[in-house]
């Protein structure tokens, strides 16, 4: 049976340009290969969720341009149901300018457009399709009080929420008491919860902080080293799979899209994650945000195949 997602979040045109060396303030840089396309975390995890075998619904805001065309042909060819993806004709779609070294480390900036519209009277008349899923996937590329509101609609409805806290800022206890799973990276964890992250037993101490803040889960993602756990009265490490990284461009939406389809859906919680892992591993080896993202049949055959390294 397919998981009902809902994910409420930002849509961009991502402008993407590879270059040898990701340059500091003041200096230019030579770059090669250009390319653009879709992209936005919460798209991003749309997509992520969608391809991973979810069923799945996209909350969003794009502007009056060319590129709200290309997003519909593109969100609709996915299989999305984008009845709430909403047309705003005062500002344009969001746009990313990324520069992924050869390393596939990257640099991004965002200029939201109509991301910063998306209101919580918006995520109240997508209200039907948050009651009806089984998990809620929020990020913070759209305005704090909207994703509140989305959280506030799934809390009342029993849906789980997931919140990805990126790009990282403070957030509400409001916020906090009504997210069943976060998922961050090691240096939001490190924001939110105040303790610095540099060994496994500051790691756990800050996922411990985050739960006396009222989260109920956390998933505290490493990179190159997995992510750590905290479920229930449960602490484990899953580790990551080694990969030739070429772009890692989208690769927590990846692994935030794919846990949110995999959650629950006669999984335990280590192999969602270990799977929704095994998931951003594939997009590493490629290039781009979507473009990258693995399909269903890709992510189990590699899992099949590595899932023992876990």
């Amino acid at each position: 049976m397919k998981n009902k997602v809902a994910v409420v979040g930002s849509y961009n045109i991502d402008q993407t340009i590879h270059v040898s060396k990701i340059p500091v303030p003041g200096e230019t840089v030579i770059g090669g290969g250009f390319v653009s396309g879709p992209g936005g975390k919460g798209a991003n995890q749309a997509v992520a969720a969608a391809r991973a075998g979810a069923d799945v619904s996209f909350i969003a805001k794009v502007g009056a341009d060319p590129a709200t065309a290309q997003a519909l042909r593109e969100l609709q060819a996915e299989g999305l149901n984008i009845d709430y993806l909403i047309h705003d004709e005062a500002v344009s779609t969001g746009r990313a300018w990324i520069v992924v070294d050869t390393h596939g480390e990257n640099s991004i900036v965002v200029a939201p457009g109509a991301n910063a519209r998306l209101s919580p009277a918006d995520v109240a008349a997508a209200g039907p399709a948050i009651e009806a899923a089984d998990v809620l996937l929020l990020q913070l590329e759209t305005p704090l009080e909207t994703v509140l509101a989305a959280a506030d609609i799934a809390a009342g409805a029993g849906t789980t929420v997931i919140l990805n806290p990126a790009p990282a800022c403070a957030l509400s206890p409001e916020i906090l008491r009504h997210t069943d799973i976060i998922t961050p990276n090691i240096v939001e964890a490190q924001m939110l919860s105040d303790v610095a992250c540099s060994d496994e037993i500051s790691i756990t101490a800050a996922a411990r902080a985050l739960r006396g803040m009222g989260v109920k889960e956390v998933i505290i993602t490493l990179g190159k080293k997995g992510a750590y756990v905290q479920h229930g009265d449960r602490e484990f490490r899953v580790p990551a799979y080694p990969v030739q990284a070429l772009d890692s461009t989208g690769a927590g939406d990846v692994f935030n899209g794919c846990l949110a389809a995999f959650l629950g859906r006669d999984r335990d919680i280590r192999e969602a994650v270990a799977m929704a892992c095994a998931a951003a591993a594939i997009s590493v080896t490629k290039s781009g945000a979507q473009a990258s993202i693995p399909y269903l049949a890709e992510i189990e055959a590699f899992y099949r195949q590595h899932g023992s390294e876990q």
